[in-house]
């Protein structure tokens, strides 16, 4: 996984959190879903990410 994506996943993660939160504490059910969807799709994105440094691993050990 390159760092720019660790980076941007776990952005993406922290912003979800904040939303979430927010949305409890202002009784915002909409703003507390949005904040759950960001972090779902950050943990999405980080586990395509290493499936991808998985396959790039077994293409190297089959082709050495």
């Amino acid at each position: 996984m390159g760092i720019g994506d660790k980076i941007s996943n776990q952005a993406e993660d922290l912003g979800g959190k904040v939303k979430e939160a927010a949305g409890k504490a202002a009784d915002d059910r909409d703003l507390e879903s949005e904040g759950k969807a960001d972090q779902l799709s950050a943990a999405i994105k980080d586990g395509v990410e290493k499936v991808k440094d998985a396959a790039a691993g077994v293409k190297d050990k089959l082709t050495d």
